[in-house]
């Protein structure tokens, strides 16, 4: 068995009006997520984040714009999940990045990852998720966007 490597990348994918592209997890039913997934041997974090957008959504990232917010997360691995990485993991690191597009597109999701892809304004989307990452980056999306800090 092939271990997954516990290095991650987190995609906020978000219009210019900061709505917000969240996909529920086919493996979790109510577990609302962006863009995620594990870094591949050999690959830079912006591959990981380019081929995840890929297989989860169908967009190519080099239509847009990709940008890193050189910002980590350390986390403990849920314990259900951590039967995919090697034996005495137990935290992964995880890099955000951000995605400009122009409008909420159509989303291909990749039946056995994802049920359901929802836009949502950035305060709904940041309550919604399950991961606390994951609202912490949503919530500093105003911010990277260059509006300002906005309180929620």
């Amino acid at each position: 068995m092939a271990y997954k490597l516990p290095v991650s990348v987190l995609v906020v994918v978000h219009t210019p009006d900061l709505e917000v592209l969240l996909l529920e997890r086919a493996d979790r039913p109510g577990f609302w997520q962006s863009v995620t997934g594990s870094q591949n041997e050999g690959e830079t974090l912006a591959e990981t984040a380019v081929r995840e957008l890929k297989e989860e959504t169908g967009h190519d990232a080099g239509r847009y714009r990709l940008v890193d917010w050189n910002r980590q997360n350390r986390y403990e691995i849920y314990q259900r999940w951590r039967n995919r990485y090697a034996p005495g993991v137990t935290h992964n690191t995880e890099h955000v990045f951000g995605l400009l597009v122009p409008r909420a597109l159509e989303v291909t999701l990749e039946p056995r990852e994802h049920l359901r892809c929802e836009w949502l304004p950035w305060r709904q989307a940041a309550e919604k998720v399950f991961s606390w990452s994951n609202a912490e980056a949503i919530r500093n999306l105003p911010r990277r966007a260059g509006q300002g800090a906005e309180k929620p």
